[in-house]
């Protein structure tokens, strides 16, 4: 799948676990492989994948703290962190 839509559900992988670290002070994304720092956008978006909010829950939900807020931004950053195994994309049946 190369395309999400504004009802894909995002949801971090199995063994994912986005926490805050008070030392560095600022968000940090644990998963088997590693450790990866994410910028404060990109920490927000992963808040919201939970497997309930569909993409354009998650773009409401940022818009109220952020301006310019697209469903192409939210869907090209999920699609990177899916190609790094961190995210699943759920397409729900037509």
């Amino acid at each position: 799948m190369g395309e999400i839509t504004g009802t894909t559900r995002p949801r971090l992988r199995r063994g994912v676990r986005l926490s805050y670290d008070k030392v560095r002070q600022t968000h940090v994304l644990l998963f088997p492989e590693g450790v990866l720092v994410p910028n404060p956008t990109a920490a927000a978006v992963l808040s919201h994948c939970d497997g309930v909010n569909d993409v354009d829950a998650v773009v409401k939900l940022l818009s109220e703290r952020y301006q310019g807020v697209s469903v192409s931004d939210v869907a090209e950053l999920l699609l990177a962190l899916r190609a790094r195994r961190i995210v699943e994309l759920e397409v729900p049946d037509a």
